[in-house]
C-alpha cells in the first residue's frame, strides 16, 4: 500500500507527546515490509487558508511551526488523491482533527483532512466526503469545520465497550454514500493505550468495513494518522488498519 511520508515527521517539533521521539520510527519499523512510500509534499498556504483563518495560520507561523503543519496538511492531500485510486495511509506528523478553523488544541495545528478534503472538493475530484474519526478524543476540529459543509459527513465512533464500539462503525458505514471516505486513524483507544478499549485485530476489521463501503460506493479510501501513544503497539496497529483498507 502507498503510505505518504516524510523523514522530516521524525523531528521533535514541540514537547507534547504527539512529537514524542521514536514515534514515527516505531510505525515505519512495523510497516515497512508493507508500504510503498511517497515523499509528502507541503500544502500551499491558498489550501490551507480555505479551511483556517489568516490569524490562525499567523498565530501557527508564530510559533515556529508552520513548515512542518503544512507539510503533514500537504501530505494528507497526497493521501486523498491516491485513495480515489486506491487505499493509502498518511502518516505524517503532526495530527490535525482537533484543528478548528480559527484555534487548535491537542497537539494539532492544521486540520489535515479538512484541508484534504476542502482541497480535492474545490478542484472537483470528488463531490461528496465521509469522515471516520476512531481516536479515542472527539475530533471536535474536523466537526468544526467539515460541519458546516453540506458535501461532507463527520462521525465520531464513540462506545464504552468494543463490541458495540465496532458495531456502531459497521452500521454507519452500510449507511455511507461519498465519493471518498477518509479514516482519522487515531490509536489510543487500543488496550494497551490511553483508552484501554480496542484490540489489534479490532483495527484490520475497521479498515476492512471501509475499504467494503469505498468499493460498494465505487469510490476511494484512505486513512490519516492521529493519536496513539504506546510506541511498542502503535506500529502494529497502524498495520493493521492499512491491511484492512487494502482488503
Amino acid at each position: 500500500m502507498k503510505v505518504v511520508f516524510h523523514e522530516d515527521f521524525y523531528r521533535v517539533y514541540t514537547g507534547d507527546p504527539a512529537a514524542a521521539s521514536g514515534r514515527l520510527e516505531a510505525v515505519v519499523e512495523a510497516i515497512d515490509p508493507y508500504a510503498d512510500f511517497v515523499t509528502a509534499e507541503p500544502a500551499v498556504r491558498q489550501h490551507i487558508a480555505a479551511v483556517h483563518t489568516e490569524m490562525h495560520i499567523r498565530h501557527v507561523e508564530n510559533q515556529g511551526l508552520f513548515a512542518i503543519a503544512a507539510l503533514a496538511a500537504g501530505g494528507t492531500v497526497q493521501a486523498a488523491r491516491i485513495g480515489l485510486k486506491e487505499p493509502c495511509f498518511g502518516l505524517v506528523r503532526p495530527p490535525g482533527h482537533h484543528a478548528s478553523a480559527a484555534s487548535s488544541w491537542g497537539f494539532c495545528y492544521f486540520n489535515n483532512m479538512a484541508v484534504a478534503l476542502e482541497t480535492l472538493r474545490r478542484k472537483q475530484e470528488i463531490e461528496t466526503a465521509f469522515v471516520l474519526d476512531i481516536d479515542l478524543h472527539y475530533g471536535d476540529g474536523t466537526a468544526n469545520i467539515l460541519g458546516k459543509r453540506n458535501w461532507a459527513t463527520v462521525y465520531n465512533a464513540e462506545a464504552a465497550e468494543r463490541g458495540p464500539y465496532l458495531q456502531q462503525i459497521s452500521n454507519v458505514m452500510q449507511s455511507c454514500r461519498a465519493d471518498l471516505i477518509g479514516v482519522s486513524a487515531g490509536f489510543d483507544n487500543h488496550a494497551e493505550d490511553w483508552g484501554g478499549l480496542l484490540l489489534t485485530d479490532d483495527y484490520t476489521e475497521i479498515g476492512s468495513l471501509v475499504r467494503e463501503t469505498a468499493d460498494r460506493n465505487r469510490g476511494g479510501c484512505f486513512a490519516v494518522l492521529e493519536g496513539g501513544y504506546n510506541h511498542r503497539v502503535l506500529g502494529e496497529n497502524v498495520l493493521a488498519l492499512m491491511r484492512g483498507l487494502a482488503g
